[in-house]
């Protein structure tokens, strides 16, 4: 399982650097206050594109106590991430204070496909703002999508994969403060308004369906 790992992160490593990678960012991502820890919340499904974004600092990502884990733990190592073992089901609360201990030691950000891992699709859970105030972050919603690729149609969170050397699009909105009342509410209008920011123009994703499992 490891040795399968490690031989995915490589062929990863290999396919999304030949990528063409847009970003936008929000203005107030290098406002005041930028210099503090972002949690980024994004779609389970988009996580391909987002492999390809050159990160502003090392980046945590929580990956579940499975044996499937186990292989994403190797892949994700290689791919440049620090990677919390834990999940909604199992270890999850271990899991978060994990990712929390390493904000709070400070020049790291974290991110999370914050519907995961089971769903439903495009519904925001309560662990990724928890995970955001206890560690003084900035909840920072990212859209993702590609112009050629595939799409797992038969995944229930119809993970996409671009085609080597095509074009992906990533948008980072603006920041939202954990601490307020509706931030969660607030966080799944975003990330909804930045994923189709990300689709249009060129119209993203133009893909062919294909069946298969995924996950992060």
């Amino acid at each position: 399982m490891a040795s399968l790992g490690i031989v995915l992160g490589l062929l990863a490593r290999v396919w999304l650097a030949t990528l063409r990678v847009r970003v936008t960012c929000d203005a107030r991502l290098s406002g005041p206050g930028s210099d503090a820890p972002w949690v980024l919340g994004f779609w389970h499904g988009r996580q391909w594109p987002l492999f390809a974004y050159r990160r502003r600092r090392p980046t945590v990502v929580l990956v579940s106590l499975s044996r499937d884990g186990s292989l994403q733990s190797r892949a994700l190592a290689l791919l440049g991430l620090r990677v919390v073992r834990g999940s909604s089901s199992r270890g999850g609360v271990r899991g978060l204070v994990g990712v929390v201990r390493q904000l709070r030691e400070g020049g790291r950000d974290a991110a999370f496909a914050v519907d995961g891992p089971k769903g439903p699709l495009g519904v925001v859970k309560g662990g990724v703002v928890a995970a955001a105030r206890a560690a003084g972050a900035w909840l920072v919603p990212v859209g993702a999508a590609i112009e050629r690729g595939v799409v797992f149609e038969r995944a229930w969170d119809r993970y996409v994969v671009a085609w080597p050397f095509s074009r992906v699009s990533i948008v980072m909105g603006a920041p939202i403060d954990p601490r307020i009342p509706r931030a969660r509410e607030e966080l799944q209008e975003a990330i909804q308004r930045a994923t189709e920011e990300a689709e249009s123009p060129p119209r993203l994703p133009t893909a062919r369906a294909r069946s298969a499992p995924s996950g992060w």
